[in-house]
């Protein structure tokens, strides 16, 4: 099954978002704040806490293999699926990324109910 998602414009452009030296910028999502990692020209969204201990993932920086990496105890997660690469078992929540003409937009996925496919 396909997933759908809701997209959500956090920008009018890339370079209004304040990107770090680390490559990181927060951005604001639904009311909550969320990561924007730049990686190869490419930008990937993710959570703004560390899942393990709630460092600040903002504050880290992004390794040379395009992991995003806490500064609390150095937990590695690609940015591209949210996998620990590290190995601890955590995963970071992440969401798509498009850079559109009019904007860029993270993508939510909608979440179906058993009830509104068999309901």
């Amino acid at each position: 099954m396909n997933k759908s998602y809701t997209w959500h414009k956090i920008a009018d452009h890339i370079n209004e978002l304040n990107f770090s030296d680390n490559n990181i910028a927060v951005a604001e999502l639904k009311g909550k704040k969320i990561c924007i990692g730049k990686f190869n020209d490419k930008a990937f969204a993710f959570t703004y806490k560390c899942p393990h201990a709630g460092g600040i993932l903002a504050d880290g920086y992004i390794d040379a293999l395009g992991n995003v990496v806490c500064p609390l105890h150095r937990y590695k997660y690609d940015m591209k699926n949210g996998r620990n690469v590290t190995g601890e078992g955590y995963y970071l929540t992440n969401w798509p990324v498009e850079q559109r003409e009019d904007g860029v937009y993270v993508g939510m996925e909608e979440k179906t109910s058993f009830w509104n496919i068999f309901g």
